[in-house]
């Protein structure tokens, strides 16, 4: 039987060609996957990154809630065009903290994986009331009712344990401390910034959606929001396998 035939052979026999993918599959995932375990640097490290803060955490939390991953991507590819506008394409360490990571599929909307710092918490605030007043041509629906709930630090700490049993590096003082540091980022007046910083670094501390009175939210969604791709400095980044 020729080689031609035993392929229609194949093509013909459901279940055999059902048996024969598997096993390519199979062995293909094998060779792709098995080597990483092996591999002293799977993901190379970068200086600056580090865990959310707890605000950030909770802002995650609602950027998640709210499906903000299905029309945003927070993954900037390797290309001229994207580089030039969204910036320096995403390391795998800028994600390695992400459980799940916000990489998505489409945008509908801009890539957000640099959007920290790009716009006044006063845009974001305006943007998240209606997304028209600042981007006539946007389909975004708006998220006024953030502005509205306040936000509670009761459970965070057990959030950042559910993480810490993930992988994600946080330690038992920051655990201890994270309502005060959730406080501390939202209400700068009566909280403690230095040690937030010390635990933090490059946090951004202040009343993010312009509300003295409680901490909603909106709060956390901008504090979040204005992270992004602030951490790593990329004038002086290097690709490992550069150095």
């Amino acid at each position: 039987m020729s080689l031609l035939k035993k392929h229609a052979y194949i093509e013909r026999n459901a279940f055999l060609l059902l048996i024969l993918s598997f096993l390519v599959v199979t062995v293909g995932g094998i060779v792709q996957i098995v080597p990483l375990f092996y591999l002293d640097n799977v993901i190379e490290d970068v200086d600056g990154m580090r865990p959310y803060s707890p605000l950030e955490l909770a802002g995650r939390n609602i950027y998640v809630r709210e499906g903000c991953y299905v029309c945003h991507s927070q993954m900037i590819r390797p290309m001229r065009d994207e580089n030039e506008r969204y910036g320096h394409y995403s390391l795998a360490a800028e994600s390695k903290y992400d459980h799940p990571f916000q990489w998505g599929s489409k945008r509908t909307g801009p890539d957000l994986a640099r959007v920290g710092g790009r716009y006044s918490d006063a845009w974001h605030v305006a943007h998240m009331h209606n997304p028209r007043d600042v981007v006539p041509e946007s389909v975004m629906p708006g998220y006024p009712f953030l502005a509205e709930r306040p936000i509670s630090s009761t459970y965070i700490a057990q959030m950042m344990k559910t993480h810490r049993a993930a992988g994600v590096p946080y330690t038992d003082e920051m655990i201890e401390q994270a309502r005060a540091d959730f406080q501390a980022q939202a209400d700068p007046d009566n909280g403690d910034v230095d040690a937030l910083l010390a635990r933090y670094p490059k946090a951004q501390a202040r009343y993010f959606d312009g509300n003295t009175a409680q901490v909603t939210e909106l709060d956390a969604v901008i504090a979040y929001l204005q992270m992004l791709g602030t951490l790593v400095d990329f004038s002086t980044f290097e690709p490992e396998a550069s150095r």
